[in-house]
């Protein structure tokens, strides 16, 4: 099995791991930020060193994709970069809102089988970047810039339970009205979560550009109108 370097900057939130055999086996996490110019590069380089220690090779960096903030992914991505191109080793780019739902899967037994995931990066005043998922983590809806009300997420409500969650959610609480509406707390991307995401991706042969790729931006996403949503497509 690979070991992989797992670095997520998208939020406040700066934290750094390593896998290996689908385990965490190093994970460093900063919730005090956003310091990502000040921590992730001793994060990175202390994650480095305990591979090393362990003489553990390093297989694959993983690198989350965003959408996020530019400050941060911009150190993420460019940190990640530079340890796949200096240690030869492919780049994998993880989705931010697809990763935030993964500590739900590991550890929320008690939600709803049938439940919809709808993870939320805040944006200002009532924008989210959100994307809509199923328990198999099967895209429902693609990554897009909503300006939240009542109506927004309707059409999901409708059919049954739906957990909102991610640093976007809890502004919503109180303008999404619906018995079948969840809000779950505290959830953020972090590093420890990127490894089932970012094993997949490169057993499937999903390799970042390591030159050209760039990450999601939230400046690179437009925020409608619910009735008119503009999809983004993946790049």
């Amino acid at each position: 099995m690979a070991c992989i370097l797992h670095i997520e900057t998208s939020t406040k939130v700066c934290s750094v791991a390593v896998s290996q055999d689908s385990a965490v086996i190093f994970d460093k996490a900063d919730f005090e930020g956003p310091n990502h110019a000040k921590v992730c590069g001793p994060f990175v380089e202390e994650a480095l060193s305990f591979a090393e220690s362990h003489a553990i090779p390093l297989d694959a960096v993983a690198v989350s994709e965003g959408p996020g903030s530019y400050t941060g992914l911009r150190i993420g991505v460019s940190m990640a970069k530079g340890v796949a191109y200096g240690r030869g080793v492919p780049l994998l780019a993880v989705p931010t809102l697809k990763l935030l739902c993964v500590p739900l899967l590991l550890f929320r037994e008690d939600l709803p089988e049938e439940a919809l995931f709808v993870p939320m990066i805040d944006a200002r005043r009532m924008e989210v970047y959100a994307s809509v998922y199923d328990r198999a983590l099967r895209e429902v809806r693609g990554t897009q810039a909503d300006i939240v009300d009542a109506t927004t997420y309707q059409e999901y409500l409708k059919r049954g339970p739906v957990c909102f969650f991610g640093p976007g959610a809890a502004k919503c609480r109180e303008v999404i009205q619906s018995p079948n509406a969840i809000f779950i707390d505290d959830i953020h991307p972090q590093a420890k979560y990127m490894q089932p995401l970012a094993e997949r991706a490169l057993w499937d042969g999903k390799i970042a550009d390591t030159a050209y790729f760039e990450p999601f931006y939230l400046k690179d996403f437009v925020a409608t109108k619910p009735k008119n949503l503009l999809s983004i497509p993946n790049k």
